[in-house]
């Protein structure tokens, strides 16, 4: 079947279409995005305001349109942390529904890290063991563990590299103190969680998902894009303090200028850097695998699990079973 899925995230609101069936690897056929910066668009009260609503809109009109002209035969629409945040999120979703006939799901946090741990799994397969995920967004970080499909432990703490810089950072780049309460901060709220998460023995691999990741292993010295999601990319500790150190201290304009660092998110990028530093230190990992996949990918692949009903609830085998409760079931679907 071809397959849409139109995610609404804090930056950008992206189209992805894929050819698949179940058991079969996700073919990438198109993909749409718009920049949105919906965290940008929230006023003093959490709303997202008129203008931000307005290009909302438009830009899921575009994803909806986008979907239907590439033949999608099911079109899965979903929304995260901005919308999630967001203190008018159900009139602002009614507002879409009614403008674009694009039904959003509001996701839930540990939900986006049940997916995107998934779609490791998925990827690396049994032999990796016992996994460690971690993905930094505009507005929130995920983090899960866990030796099954479903992970033992999954998390969501508002600390995406966008929402941090809007409340941490008043100048340009940021001066010491603003980065000084910034660390502070991040310690204080992943020291319960790591803790929680450490309770699992060692994980065999750790990964990290999202292009906060990607464009940070990059200045790194891993592999450019281009050659291929399959190249190995790693990033350490020692590289990443360096980075910290390194790109906190630059406007991002200059940032822009570097290698694997898009000019759309450049201004956030030093509050992903120290997200990414702080989490590594609080789950004292040394190494991340940088992987391709995340939630939309995982959000694909439980679709395709689904198609025969017989997934709706998942049952797997996992360290705490009693954990994991029922998971959301996808019915937005593009009606227009």
């Amino acid at each position: 079947m071809r397959l849409g899925v139109l995610d609404v995230g804090s930056n950008t609101v992206h189209l992805l279409v894929v050819d698949a069936h179940r058991g079969a690897h996700p073919t990438p056929m198109t993909s749409d995005k718009t920049q949105l910066r919906l965290t940008d668009h929230l006023d003093d009260t959490g709303a997202l305001t008129t203008a931000g609503s307005d290009a909302l809109v438009r830009a899921v009109e575009r994803g909806g349109a986008a979907a239907a002209a590439a033949g999608c035969e099911d079109l899965i629409a979903f929304a995260t942390s901005a919308l999630r945040d967001a203190t008018n999120s159900a009139a602002v979703l009614e507002r879409v529904r009614q403008r674009t006939g694009v039904g959003l799901e509001v996701l839930p946090g540990e939900d986006e890290a049940r997916y995107t741990f998934l779609a490791v799994r998925r990827w690396y397969g049994w032999s990796a063991g016992r996994l460690l995920v971690l993905d930094i967004g505009g507005g929130s970080l995920e983090l899960a563990t866990g030796i099954d499909e479903q992970p033992a432990v999954a998390a969501s703490l508002p600390l995406g590299a966008a929402r941090l810089t809007r409340d941490f950072f008043r100048t340009d780049p940021p001066g010491r103190k603003e980065i000084e309460a910034l660390r502070e901060h991040l310690d204080a709220e992943l020291a319960p969680v790591a803790k929680e998460l450490r309770r699992s023995n060692p994980p065999d691999l750790a990964v990290g998902t999202s292009k906060t990741f990607r464009s940070l292993a990059r200045l790194a010295g891993a592999a450019p894009s281009g050659a291929g999601p399959r190249v190995r990319r790693t990033l350490t500790d020692v590289a990443l303090r360096q980075l910290a150190a390194f790109v906190t201290r630059m406007s991002p304009g200059d940032l822009a200028e570097l290698e694997g660092v898009s000019a759309s998110r450049a201004h956030q990028l030093a509050a992903g850097a120290l997200v990414a530093e702080a989490a590594m230190r609080a789950l004292r990992v040394p190494q991340l695998e940088i992987y391709p996949w995340a939630l939309r990918e995982g959000v694909i692949l439980r679709r395709l699990d689904t198609l025969d009903g017989t997934a709706q609830i998942d049952r797997s085998a996992q360290d705490a079973p009693e954990r994991l409760g029922r998971l959301t079931t996808y019915e937005a679907r593009c009606t227009g």
